[in-house]
């Protein structure tokens, strides 16, 4: 028993480190990452008690090595809040430099209290609508109609006025993931008074691409034609995308040409298939190289299929009159490196495209589970002033 306080102590000193370093490429280590980086300010209780059960402890051995281990533990877990901290002092002041008009205060930057108690927002009225296809089978969106009580009276959407209409794909690695991802992030967008369409697509392999490019297209049509009844803005389109969504909704945004599209955000996602496969393995935690395959057919060798990852490339489709741009990634992210949207930021910024890259250097892929932790606030703010800026028209 004389081991187990500097024995735990030096557990929660390592996984605390996972907010430093991009964590081992296993998809266990990437979830424990995951938790050490958004809800690390509730795990710092675990080194807190271990200090005062060294400090109070009959026995004195190990005393200094567990008190060392349980500082090393405390300032890893609380460096996620601390840097969103600091990293909110300038967030409004680069968003308003890259979309052009000071942000109004939509929601709070970072709120240190929300770390720990979420304010219940007004529940958003839910309907489920089917649309289906004679090729495709019925693919389900989930329509959450907007909520006209003003959550905010500086960012209240007017009744009188169609809502912006923002529409959700999910990720899950072409092959899984359904509509039903991230439900709260919906609600919240649609107690704002926005509408949000999250939407189904044709999974790989047995629908490469572009199925999924052409589903997104369907279920716009869709919402376009039904836009009426829906109580939305059918030239007021928001495209919103996660890892592989965020590819998709890229994709869509930047090669549909679409007047009505009127923004895109990406979080933790590839723009560049050709890159993807250049820097994908087996043996990774994804096993990239099969997703690929099974999203192409197979290798970008060729004529075809190099079409086909050029198709899928928001990088290789940006123009410069593509729509604005919010991209958001965290530098260790395990699943999809931080250097696709790195790559993107610059091909945009050599483009005109008015757009920002939010960068977080602790968290890793699929930082927004948590809504309300480190990255999650930010991410808030950003996409809120983002669709506030874009939907004006």
């Amino acid at each position: 028993m004389r081991f187990l306080l500097p024995l735990l102590a030096a557990v929660a000193a390592g996984l605390s480190l996972l907010n430093y370093t991009r964590a081992p490429d296993t998809v266990l280590t990437w979830k424990l990452a995951l938790v050490a980086g958004e809800f690390g300010h509730w795990l710092v209780l675990l080194p807190l008690a271990l200090g005062a059960a060294a400090l109070f402890a009959k026995n004195p051995e190990w005393r200094i090595t567990t008190l060392v281990l349980c500082a090393v533990a405390g300032v890893g877990f609380l460096r996620p809040a601390f840097t969103a901290w600091r990293m909110s002092r300038t967030l409004p002041a680069r968003l308003e430099a890259a979309f052009g008009s000071k942000p109004a205060p939509v929601v709070a930057v970072f709120d240190p209290a929300r770390l720990f108690w979420h304010p219940a927002a007004p529940a958003a009225a839910v309907a489920t609508e089917v649309f289906a296809r004679s090729d495709a089978g019925p693919l389900t969106l989930d329509f959450y109609a907007p909520q006209r009580i003003p959550v905010d009276s500086r960012a209240a959407v007017s009744a009188a006025r169609p809502a912006a209409c923002i529409v959700v794909v999910h990720g899950g690695g072409w092959d899984g993931g359904d509509s039903a991802q991230f439900v709260g992030w919906n609600h919240r967008w649609a107690a704002r008074g926005y509408a949000v369409a999250a939407l189904n697509y044709r999974l790989a392999p047995r629908h490469p691409w572009p199925a999924q490019r052409e589903d997104v297209l369907h279920a716009i049509a869709w919402l376009k034609a039904n836009a009426s009844r829906l109580g939305l803005d059918p030239h007021r389109f928001v495209l919103f995308g996660r890892s592989a969504g965020g590819q998709i909704a890229a994709a869509v945004a930047y090669g549909a040409h679409d007047p009505d599209i009127v923004g895109l955000v990406a979080l933790h996602a590839p723009h560049d298939m050709k890159f993807a496969w250049s820097v994908s393995r087996e043996d990774d935690a994804l096993n990239s190289i099969k997703l690929l395959r099974q999203l192409f057919g197979g290798p970008p060798d060729t004529p075809d299929r190099a079409a086909l990852y050029e198709s899928a490339s928001g990088q290789l489709l940006a123009r410069a009159d593509s729509v604005p741009t919010l991209l958001i990634h965290g530098v260790p992210d395990t699943l999809t490196w931080y250097r696709h949207s790195r790559r993107l930021d610059t091909r945009l910024q050599e483009l005109g495209v008015r757009h920002y890259l939010l960068e977080f250097p602790w968290a890793t892929h699929a930082f927004d589970y948590n809504a309300d932790g480190p990255a999650g606030q930010l991410t808030d703010y950003a996409i809120a002033v983002f669709l506030e800026q874009v939907t004006r028209r």
